[in-house]
């Protein structure tokens, strides 16, 4: 299994310089949010090829890796609008968004997601969900809102560490994140306003269209 995985992984293509550094000094910097796993990458910029959105949004910021990568990935006139409730994580962000000239691309809104969606404007036709996985549930009625008809919500880490199906692995400290995500899948996958494919890569990822 760990051959396969590093075959399909040899078989991935190179992002920039920049994306490459960020990654690896993510992976050694406490300052530092986790970034996406190569395959999650790959499947986001395949799904944004075949979608072309002129507007995303994306919930968790993080460092801005992911808004990046989507930048380096969408037409020229595309807008992103990125949403971080860490102050830290979105100074860094801002940062490296103007460190590749993307500030006119990329906006980072510093605050917490909850609020921040209320009051955001509706007709993107893209959402990245990488953010506290315990609010998934929450975000929902306002990204479902926000979204539009045959838009993409694509969730990231909805696997949670094999703890979300397997209740063997479940850390105690960790039920109520692990019943909340179960309770963001059971919606997604039988709300009849959502069509939604569950994929096992990466930590897992749920890819839904809004009929």
């Amino acid at each position: 299994m760990e051959n396969e995985k590093e075959y399909l992984y040899s078989l991935l293509p190179e992002r920039s310089a920049f994306l490459k550094d960020l990654r690896r000094v993510s992976a050694l910097s406490e300052s530092y949010a986790p970034i996406i796993s190569r395959d999650t990458e790959q499947l986001l910029v395949t799904l944004l090829a075949a979608k072309r959105p002129s507007r995303v949004l994306e919930v968790g910021t993080a460092v801005g890796y992911s808004a990046i990568l989507m930048a380096d990935n969408l037409p020229p006139d595309s807008r992103i609008i990125t949403v971080e409730r860490y102050k830290k994580h979105a100074e860094i962000a801002v940062d490296n968004i103007f460190r590749v000239g993307y500030q006119e691309k990329i906006r980072v809104i510093e605050g917490e997601a909850a609020e921040v969606l209320t009051w955001l404007d509706g007709g993107f036709d893209f959402i990245f969900l990488d953010a506290a996985k315990a609010q998934y549930i929450e975000f929902l009625p306002e990204l479902m809102r926000l979204l539009n008809k045959g838009g993409l919500l694509v969730s990231d880490d909805v696997l949670f560490h094999g703890m979300t199906g397997d209740d063997g692995n479940v850390v105690r400290r960790k039920i109520t994140i692990v019943k909340r995500l179960r309770m963001y899948l059971d919606k997604i996958t039988h709300d009849p306003a959502l069509e939604t494919a569950l994929i096992p890569i990466g930590d897992g990822v749920a890819v839904s269209v809004k009929k």
